[in-house]
């Protein structure tokens, strides 16, 4: 599981959202309007892990994994699949790589096609990626996949809204395989699902990775499914990745302040550790990505900011044996900058929250 399937380095997606108006007419040149979605992501995917990916609304998340997939092209940088550069890849070439790299996306209820069946849904892939079923072939598969996402393949003939919004997200789940994916970027997955069915998807999405041998990025904002779900957590705020390390040790051993922000507000079953943890509070918002902070971009928000915070970009660094954050006060290559000896929330979280386990 050391071999990486998926390689970012310094990945970066801007959108141009210039405004060509009467700025550009009094001036003669366009006003610059950058929105820097993702900017400078270096990361690697495990083969059979699963990687999750988490932080606030509008941080990156959902264009890191769309641009692995290359539905948004990026602006710079690489993505490498199994060895080879999709960024470099024409559109016929990427074509052929693509039937390996699937999706699920976040809203089953807008994702799946109104005037198509279930059946015409989960064979699409097969015809588009031209995999040599016949018509006959293509339904005996289609009623396999649906049998394996716990579906009554007598519904085959079914439309998307004769189902239920669990039931329409195991009909992407089951499009998503029929291409036959070595890699799947699983979007929010759970989010539009009622609690009592979050669940029921991961532990679909679990038994489905160790029969199938796939490796998945499981993007969410939810701090509880994602250390239920995934091997390693990559921590990421304003288009950049702040901390990696694997899942026990995210929940347990924190490095970054905004790590240890997002952990403590994960509420926690036993009243009496709830209060006795302390809250790490940030105050004010998330910065706009088209005129990020300079340095640390999160130093406009960390309640342990130095001065020195607004000047340096700090590296990712390993901390500690397979533990990497991006913070100058903790990073041994500053060693002339004031560490952060405790930070509010170390001891107070309690990583033994089973509500979601099987």
């Amino acid at each position: 599981m050391n071999e990486s399937l998926i390689a970012l380095e310094n990945l970066k997606v801007h959108f141009d959202l210039s405004r060509r108006g009467l700025v550009a007419r009094a001036t003669g040149r366009a006003a610059e309007r950058i929105v820097k979605a993702v900017d400078g992501v270096t990361l690697d995917i495990r083969k059979g892990e699963t990687l999750g990916l988490v932080g606030e609304s509008g941080c990156g998340k959902s264009t890191t994994g769309r641009a692995i997939l290359q539905l948004v092209r990026p602006t710079s940088g690489s993505v490498r699949f199994a060895g080879t550069d999709l960024v470099t890849l024409p559109e016929r070439e990427m074509k052929q790589h693509r039937r390996r790299l699937q999706m699920i996306f976040q809203n089953p209820y807008a994702s799946l096609n109104p005037r198509m069946t279930v059946g015409s849904i989960i064979a699409e892939p097969m015809r588009n990626f031209r995999l040599g079923f016949d018509d006959r072939q293509a339904s005996v598969r289609t009623q396999e996949l649906m049998n394996v996402v716990g579906l009554d393949p007598r519904y085959v003939k079914r439309y998307p809204h004769e189902f239920s919004g669990g039931q329409r997200q195991r009909i992407g789940i089951a499009r998503a395989l029929a291409a036959d994916p070595r890699f799947i970027v699983a979007d929010e997955p759970i989010s539009a699902l009622d609690v009592s069915i979050q669940a029921q998807i991961m532990n679909l999405l679990a038994d489905l990775q160790e029969r199938f041998e796939l490796t998945y990025l499981f993007i969410s904002h939810d701090l509880r499914a994602v250390r239920h779900v995934s091997d390693r957590v990559a921590v990421m705020y304003l288009g950049r990745i702040v901390e990696l390390a694997n899942a026990t040790d995210i929940y347990s051993r924190q490095i970054h302040p905004y790590t240890k922000a997002l952990i403590s507000a994960v509420p926690v079953a036993d009243p009496k550790l709830e209060k006795q943890r302390k809250r790490v509070v940030l105050q004010g918002d998330v910065p706009s990505p088209i005129n990020p902070p300079t340095g640390c971009q999160f130093h406009t928000r960390c309640p342990f900011a130095i001065a020195a915070c607004s000047r340096v970009v700090p590296a990712m660094t390993e901390i500690q044996p397979q533990h990497f954050a991006s913070c100058i006060r903790v990073s041994p290559e500053h060693p002339d900058v004031e560490a952060v000896a405790a930070m509010p929330g170390d001891k107070h979280f309690a990583p033994d929250d089973r509500s979601l386990e099987k």
